[in-house]
Order: C-alpha cells, then structure tokens, then sequence
C-alpha cells in the first residue's frame, strides 16, 4: 500500500516536471525563435485565415505557444509573445484551437473560407508564472472584445506579424509529448464545462470579416 501511494506521488511529481518544462521554456530569450513576417498575410478562396494577437505587457518576458489540436494530431501555429501576432491558414470548418503556458487553454471555432478572424491570446496571474487564455474578437459592435472598436485598432498598431522559424519547430519537436500529455490534462476541465461557459470562449462563422 506504501509502494503504491508512493509511485502513485512520482508519477505525479514527473508529470508536473514535465508541465513545467513546458512552461518554463518559454521566456523572454526564445523570442528570437520567431521571426519578423515580410508581408501581412490574407485568407485565400478555400481557407480561412485565423490571427492569435497579444498587445498586452502583462507577464512581461513569458510566452506562450498556439495550436490547432484535434484527436489524431496537432499542427504547431507558433509562439506568441508580448507586442506579437501569428497567422494561421486553416481549413473551413470546425476547430479547436490551444495554448500553452503554464497552463493549457482551449478556444472552439467554426471558419467560412475567405474570411479572417481573430483571437486574444490573454494572459493572467498563474501559480508560477502568466496563464493564458484565448478569447474572441467578435464581427459584432455590442461584444466585449470585436472587430469594431478603438480596442481593436490599437491591439492592430501594438502587435507586429511574426512567423515560425526552424528553431521553433525544433522546439516544439522537442516538446512534443509533454505539451499533449498537458493538452489531455485540462481537456478533461474542458470537456465538463458549463455549456454557457464554453459558448464565451466559442468563435463563431460569422464572427469572420
């Protein structure tokens, strides 16, 4: 009974070491990782084009890394730090988009090809470092955070386009299975949220422009 509580602890102290690695090999001198993007990017006629922006300072140097996470497999969209934005081409359609600090976060999204969207990549206080939430901006004048407001022009003008370098796919190659084990970890908090919840951190078709 003692060996098995015992293991039962380790097991849990080696996946919390893992969380942390995770985490915590993500600050301030991996921004070099990304790298400046020549040109703004545009959706295309198929697909739809999602941009993940951070204009907030809040946390300073910690970074965090997005996803488009399903079942089978997760394709890396890129790191996201203070003042950054990242584009995504992505398939019409249902998603489920994450991020990944010292916690994980989710984001449900349904896309029409053609059009963009976007998504604030939030931080807050967290036990060891910023957590990070991603929120929807909203094709609609009366929502918290949308397209419309002077908010929205200003996160524009605060935040510059970046773009996945080699280094950060060696990152997130080297991080791979840590970041899924973290991924089905809060999936279970996901999964029994209140529907109501859910429906705030919910991107929807018409939300594109």
């Amino acid at each position: 009974m003692h060996s098995t509580g015992t293991a039962f602890w380790h097991t849990r102290a080696l996946r919390w070491v893992a969380f942390l690695i995770v985490g915590l090999g993500l600050t301030g001198c991996q921004s070099s990782m990304m790298v400046k993007a020549n040109r703004e990017p545009e959706p295309s006629a198929d697909k739809a084009l999602v941009v993940f922006m951070r204009p907030s300072s809040f946390g300073g140097a910690i970074q965090s890394s997005v996803y488009d996470t399903g079942e089978a497999k997760d394709t890396f969209i890129g790191i996201v730090s203070t003042g950054t934005k990242v584009a995504y081409l992505a398939e019409p359609g249902q998603h489920r988009f994450m991020v990944v600090a010292e916690n994980a976060d989710f984001l449900e999204a349904t896309l029409n090809a053609g059009k963009t969207y976007y998504v604030l990549v939030s931080p807050r206080m967290g036990v060891w470092k910023a957590r990070f939430s991603l929120l929807p901006i909203r094709n609609n004048a009366s929502a918290e955070h949308n397209v419309k407001s002077g908010d929205f022009a200003k996160w524009q003008s605060k935040t510059h386009w970046v773009g996945v370098s080699p280094e950060a796919e060696a990152w997130y190659r080297e991080h791979e299975s840590a970041i899924r084990e973290k991924k089905n970890d809060y999936l279970k908090k996901w999964k029994v949220m209140a529907p109501a919840d859910k429906a705030e951190l919910t991107l929807h078709a018409e939300d594109g422009i």
